[in-house]
């Protein structure tokens, strides 16, 4: 984890909302299939590029992230 990120999550990167308020189901099951939309440490709307060989997602606060599918 690049440095000045906490170290829990408190948004669901999914819908934004706060993580502690429950009801997070949905988002839990499409996760695995989607790449993240918000921050997790600040809640940022993220910019999300699709590739063939998986994703990026990008806060300008706390940098990049890279998954595959």
């Amino acid at each position: 984890m690049p440095a000045g990120k906490p170290v829990t999550s408190t948004w669901c990167e999914r819908c934004g909302e706060a993580l502690p308020a429950g009801g997070h189901a949905a988002c839990a099951a499409a996760r695995p299939l989607e790449p993240p939309r918000y921050c997790r440490w600040c809640r940022r709307r993220m910019k999300v590029q699709v590739l063939p060989a998986g994703w990026s997602a990008t806060c300008v606060e706390h940098g990049r992230l890279d998954g595959a599918p």
